[in-house]
């Protein structure tokens, strides 16, 4: 079959689009016979997968925009009509968070349930991410959407109140490929209609402030507030909610960041609305500075995630190893950010730690994913707790904890390094709001033992070993740059000698083939997913890392983490294992990538190649 014209596609896309923005811009790249950009925003589709649709906002089938979104909805639609029939009119939750243009595009999607006569419980404010999947178990629905600032994303959940995964994404993706058409009303206003239940947030926002109250307070036998704080939503939506459960709960002596605290899509503070770039923080904690408060929490935009700023104290630091390539960044008195594997073992070990020790325990679960810190096994082994690995995501997690409550377990916590922490007790995905209110419990029983957050992580690397990690990227702006690279490493003698570099290689572990060194049928104990780019090595010298193709953005991320008797050792072993990646696989194989030139580790070392 012969490819579509250009001319065919650019025809195609102007008859469907009624938005005069979107039109405006594909009218100016054909006037202007801009064909090379074109082919890039109309020949391939925008990818629905990764639990929904993630891409770039801009006209044209690649990106998301109105009509990309209402053909993700028509498909969706369709799919909960003629292969959910029985749960359709269970309906389905829509929300979103304040970024641009996502109250359209909620509304757009509306149309496609409306049309085929599914119920919409329908969020006309803005709201954080946690509560879709949080109401889609609420409302009993057939299936939930949240148009979020997230990697400009359409997150897709189940009736199990966890985002999709296979197979239920392909069988999506194909009934999305079926109804590309815009429907007749899909362009639409969104009107009253009797499948329209427009009040649905205002119902439910009081039903989920009061399950994050009671699971918060379930994690403590002796509730009081915290020390005072200073909290950022980095001008999102989680500033609109968590004052408010944090007041609720009792929790009173806090100051919001003023500049930062109503939502605003553009940013206007910061960089990149992310607290963990470098520099998110930055007028957080001029602000916590200011009122002499010495912690910090944050929220992403859409409130999913959570960050913590500590302000600790160094007293005769320890030179760092690797003198002539690192430096220690952090002075007395000064701030420390800690990492998603940081607040994830301390959450852990909070939630662990209200579980008597002389029960049975073996009915719980805890999990993470293959990427973030092992400390966590450790600490679940020590309690008699099942410990479960995960691909990357919360797709996976939340899944993977729906299948180990049909066995009976209990799941009581999840997290990932990327700052995302789940209590299914709340809700199946990370969950910025509740992770928030959970650490601030914490805080104030650490404070009453003597400890502060830093410290009692200190603790926590004195009894189950310090474990330091390194997590950041190569860029690799071409698909095909990442295929040469994996190409290249699966060919080379390192794998089949067990040598990398310095290290010997114990155990490989290649997610994209399905092999795995350690087992006896040689086949890995997680899904395989040939779609993907992924290897995983445990090294001697209790060093593991993961060697990924990112699914979503330009890049080759790789996440090394050490387990040593001290900072020292851990923070060397994974330096070493850095440079190993470099010489041996990135600048042997494709060494037209680039990477940072300092690399933060998660103590604040920072190996700097400049």
């Amino acid at each position: 079959m012969m490819a579509e014209s250009l001319s065919s596609l650019t025809q195609t896309w102007l008859q469907w689009d009624q938005d005069p923005t979107t039109r405006a811009e594909i009218e100016k790249l054909r006037d202007s016979n801009a064909t090379e950009e074109l082919e890039k925003r109309l020949r391939n589709r925008i990818e629905f997968g990764t639990a929904g649709l993630r891409g770039r906002m801009a006209a044209g089938f690649s990106c998301m925009n109105s009509l990309t979104v209402i053909q993700a909805s028509q498909g969706l639609a369709k799919f909960i009509r003629d292969k959910r029939s029985e749960i359709a009119a269970s309906g389905v939750v829509i929300g979103h968070d304040a970024r641009h243009n996502s109250a359209r595009f909620a509304a757009l999607a509306a149309n496609a349930f409306i049309a085929q006569r599914i119920p919409v419980w329908f969020f006309k404010e803005e709201g954080p991410t946690p509560l879709v999947p949080f109401g889609v178990n609420h409302f009993r629905a057939a299936a939930g959407i949240m148009v979020t600032a997230s990697h400009v994303g359409y997150k897709v959940y189940s009736s199990n109140g966890a985002q999709i995964n296979r197979p239920e994404d392909g069988e999506i993706a194909q009934s999305i490929l079926e109804n590309l058409e815009p429907w007749p009303t899909a362009w639409a206003e969104l009107q009253p209609s009797e499948y329209l239940r427009a009040d649905s947030y205002q119902n439910l926002l009081p039903h989920y402030g009061k399950r994050v109250e009671e699971f918060t307070k379930t994690t403590v036998t002796d509730w009081q507030p915290p020390r005072p704080f200073v909290y950022t939503p980095l001008h999102g939506v989680g500033g609109l909610v968590l004052p408010n459960v944090c007041n609720s709960i009792g929790i009173h002596d806090f100051v919001s960041v003023t500049a930062q605290e109503k939502p605003d899509p553009d940013f206007p503070t910061v960089k990149f609305p992310n607290p963990e770039e470098s520099g998110a923080l930055n007028l957080a904690i001029q602000t916590a500075d200011q009122e002499e408060k010495t912690l910090i929490i944050a929220n992403d935009p859409d409130a999913d995630r959570f960050a913590v700023a500590e302000k600790v104290g160094y007293v005769n630091l320890t030179s760092p190893p690797y003198s002539s390539l690192m430096c220690f960044h952090l002075d007395s008195e000064t701030w420390y950010t800690m990492s998603g594997n940081h607040v994830g073992v301390l959450l852990a070990s909070h939630i662990l730690d209200s579980y008597d020790s002389g029960n049975d325990c073996s009915n719980l679960a805890v999990l993470t994913t293959t990427v973030s810190s092992s400390m966590l096994a450790k600490m679940a082994a020590a309690k008699g707790i099942q410990f479960t690995e995960t691909l990357t995501g919360f797709k996976w997690m939340a899944n993977v904890a729906r299948d180990l409550e049909k066995e009976g377990k209990t799941v009581v916590f999840s997290y990932e390094e990327a700052l995302g922490y789940m209590f299914p007790s709340v809700c199946y995905d990370k969950d910025g709001i509740t992770a928030a209110t959970v650490f601030l419990a914490a805080e104030a029983k650490w404070r009453a033992q003597g400890l502060t957050a830093y410290g009692k992580l200190q603790k926590l690397f004195t009894e189950f070993g310090h474990h330091e990690t390194l997590n950041n990227y190569f860029r690799s702006p071409d698909p095909q740059l990442t295929s040469t690279l994996f190409q290249g490493i699966r060919g080379s003698s390192c794998l089949a000698e067990m040598k990398f570099g310095p290290f010997k290689i114990l155990r490989w572990r290649d997610l994209t083939e399905g092999y795995d060194s350690s087992t006896p049928d040689k086949k890995p104990d997680l899904p395989e997913d040939p779609s993907s780019q992924m290897l995983t090595l445990w090294l001697d010298g209790g060093v593991r890392f993961t060697f990924r193709g990112s699914g979503t953005e330009p890049k080759v991320k790789f996440y090394i983490e050490s387990c040593g008797e001290s900072r020292e050792d851990a923070v060397t072993a994974v330096c070493d294992a850095f440079l190993a990646i470099q010489e041996h696989w990135v600048q042997r194989f494709t060494p037209s990538m680039t990477y940072s030139k300092q690399l933060p580790t998660s103590s604040g070392h920072v190996l700097d190649l400049g």
